[in-house]
């Protein structure tokens, strides 16, 4: 094949460009060096990661995530001088839906069958607003902050969920999920549709509090406390407590349905909202990626058994779990990108643990 000739005016087109092809090169030396710009850049995401995270996550100086505790602790009651006795639409939980500690009141709730009792009021998190915003105005509240204040004014602490909020009053009774679905389950049976089904009976309350201890500390916050570590040791001493914990549950759950025996407990409610979000959100953001739940034998099982409680499966909202964590934890996930996955409809399939205890729920 013929090589194209240039023409004259093309030949001293080119001679100028190879002529000034090496001033060009002198320009690119004028750059910063790629090592010096991804130290500049690591140091600065670094710095501001850090700052960021200790307003998300307080932490101690071991970079271990601690959590503060929650500072409205009245209780509902028929006591005698009790300021807030058990009433139809007296009371609004505030619950975020995403919250696996708001979560928890929603869960007992609809065990117990008192959703005409207590009302709920949705509100979802807000990164430019720095927390829970009302998904409509209430007591003349935009935030929940707002709602905070509204019920003590000099109030300086976290706003969070859930809030049981006493609207004859006007103030916040109790900001502890803890406490909250211990009044859930006992308080309001005069007017529960399964008054008769007991979540912290009295013969089995030591059993359930030592497993709200283990469970709280290393599984609850546990997952968290991987999430939100700040240093290499906090991290992995917080996953090696979450995996010892989730084993040696997967080992009890082998003979016993639930945490407890045959029944289903408030120590079973405070796991599940946990188990629901760990294969959606903390084995990937939060690096708990040892092991799905999914993947093991009995705790996978354990988990659809309890999903599929009646009214269970109404509060759990897949879809807000992923958008709020990977969506608004901005320091864990900059790029704010939500995974398509994982599918959960396998928590509809059958869990075949009728058989491993003999009694089953009585629900009247």
């Amino acid at each position: 094949m013929p090589q194209p000739t240039l023409s004259p005016k093309e030949d001293e087109k080119l001679t100028n460009l190879k002529t000034e092809a090496p001033k060009t090169k002198k320009k690119k030396g004028k750059s910063l060096p790629p090592k010096l710009i991804i130290r500049l850049g690591k140091f600065v995401w670094t710095t501001i990661w850090h700052l960021m995270m200790s307003k998300l996550a307080p932490r101690n100086q071991s970079g271990e995530y601690v959590r503060p505790s929650s500072q409205f602790r009245n209780f509902v009651g028929t006591e005698e001088g009790n300021a807030y006795p058990p009433a139809v639409g007296r009371y609004t939980l505030y619950v975020g839906m995403s919250c696996p500690w708001a979560h928890r009141t929603l869960v007992v709730r609809a065990l117990k069958g008192i959703e005409d009792a207590v009302s709920v009021s949705i509100v979802s998190p807000s990164p430019l607003e720095g927390g829970w915003v009302l998904n409509q105005e209430e007591e003349g509240c935009r935030r929940l902050a707002d709602l905070y204040e509204l019920a003590e004014p000099d109030y300086g602490g976290r706003s969070t969920v859930p809030v049981l909020w006493d609207n004859q009053t006007k103030t916040i009774v109790n900001n502890e999920s803890a406490e909250i679905i211990v009044m859930l389950n006992s308080e309001f049976n005069e007017f529960a549709k399964h008054p008769t089904l007991d979540l912290y009976p009295q013969e089995l309350r030591e059993k359930i509090d030592g497993w709200n201890e283990k469970i709280y500390d290393s599984v609850n916050n546990g997952v968290y406390r991987c999430g939100f570590a700040q240093t290499q040791e906090a991290y992995n001493q917080a996953c090696d407590e979450l995996f010892a914990s989730l084993d040696e549950i997967d080992a009890v759950l082998e003979k016993s349905r639930y945490l407890c025996g045959d029944r289903v407990t408030l120590a079973d409610v405070r796991l599940f909202t946990t188990l629901f979000r760990f294969d959606l959100a903390y084995y990937g953001l939060f690096k708990c990626n040892r092991r799905r739940i999914q993947d093991y034998q009995n705790l996978g099982a354990y988990l659809r058994d309890l999903y599929q409680l009646p009214g269970v499966a109404a509060t759990c909202n897949q879809e807000s779990v992923k958008q709020d964590y990977y969506g608004n934890l901005f320091p864990l996930n900059p790029g704010s990108i939500v995974p398509s996955g994982p599918d959960m409809t396998s928590l509809l399939e059958p869990h075949g643990r009728e058989s491993i205890g003999k009694e089953t729920i009585k629900q009247n």
